[in-house]
């Protein structure tokens, strides 16, 4: 069986590592993976080059030529798409290719626009999709309820790279630091964790660090200056380790408007940080409160406070979370789970 990965773009992002994930680790007896995507810095990870073609990010009528004459020079009975602009060449490329037997798989890793009309978006899923893949069953509810047929939704959770991210143990910390890995933009809600450093800024054995890009840079500098806690506050920019970051840190938050389910709680679950997050889209499938991390069911400066405070004074809570965070991780949520599940959706 020959499978052709999409993806929009290489850029770092959740979506994007995921794909770069299955690229380097699927293998299995009798399928043949070629992938394509617009370019990016996560370009090199690509392991299988010669199977690899980048497409341009401008000129779409372009790269549905390109890719129907891939497909049918490789001979390609599935396409595994990874985001709905990827469904949507799917559907063309199905027509272009004379191939209405050829199978759609399709990834759902975020909100998509097109979900403000349930209607139309679950008529697209049930008319193009064969299968569609959600990473939570929060989301698999979601859909459900949209109108999208239900024998064809199936929830494989993200996994995480256990080599990649190593479990390291902890030492009592002098200065407990408090991380926030996200792409810089509105629904990841720096705003709230800025608000949550002022109100702690007293606390002289603490630190928040923030690790991203985004649009949101220059809006989280002003209020940086405004709320005067550039010393309780240290913006670091795009991460090209991001197991290093999550390791360097002692908890990890969350502070999102929204969420479908975060590869990086996973990591950092996997690398023995605590994770104090909201409770948001499907966290709860990997996040019990007081449990396996901690969780704000609101977007409460005072609630997120309290839970930092908890974790920092209790040490021995803190070694019980990340024992039983890491042991969920590997009985539920490692690449090869992922890998095994997704290739049964072909």
């Amino acid at each position: 069986m020959n499978v052709l990965m999409l993806t929009d773009k290489l850029t770092m992002g959740g979506a994007e590592n995921y794909f770069i994930k299955l690229e380097n680790k699927m293998t299995g007896s009798g399928f043949r993976f070629y992938t394509a995507a617009g370019g990016g810095e996560l370009t090199d990870k690509i392991s299988n080059k010669h199977n690899y073609m980048e497409l341009t990010r401008k000129n779409h009528f372009l790269n549905l030529w390109r890719l129907t004459r891939h497909i049918n020079k490789q001979a390609i009975d599935v396409i595994h798409a990874n985001s709905l602009r990827m469904v949507l060449y799917a559907g063309c490329l199905r027509m272009l290719a004379f191939n209405r037997k050829m199978k759609i798989v399709y990834t759902k890793h975020n909100i998509t626009s097109l979900e403000t009309f349930p209607k139309l978006f679950s008529s697209l899923m049930n008319l193009c999709v064969t299968s569609i893949i959600t990473v939570s069953e929060y989301e698999k509810r979601v859909l459900v309820q949209y109108g999208v047929q239900e024998d064809k939704i199936t929830t494989v959770y993200n996994g995480v790279d256990l080599e990649k991210f190593p479990f390291t143990e902890k030492p009592q910390p002098e200065v407990f630091k408090v991380g926030i890995l996200a792409r810089l933009s509105p629904e990841k809600n720096h705003s709230l964790f800025l608000d949550i450093a002022a109100t702690m800024k007293d606390e002289k054995d603490l630190h928040f660090y923030i690790a991203g890009e985004g649009p949101e840079r220059e809006s989280i500098q002003k209020k940086i200056q405004k709320l005067r806690i550039s010393d309780r506050v240290t913006l670091l920019g795009e991460v090209q380790e991001p197991h290093q970051f999550i390791q360097s840190i002692d908890a990890l938050m969350l502070t999102s408007e929204r969420e479908v389910f975060p590869m990086v709680i996973l990591e950092a679950m996997a690398t023995g940080t605590p994770v104090i997050t909201i409770n948001r889209g499907g966290i709860s499938e990997a996040i019990a409160d007081g449990e396996t991390g901690m969780m704000v069911n609101s977007h409460s400066v005072k609630a997120f406070c309290e839970k930092i405070s908890t974790l920092k004074s209790n040490w021995e809570l803190r070694k019980m979370i990340i024992s039983a965070a890491h042991q969920k991780v590997v009985k539920n949520f490692t690449s090869k789970q992922m890998v095994t599940r997704t290739l049964k959706q072909y």
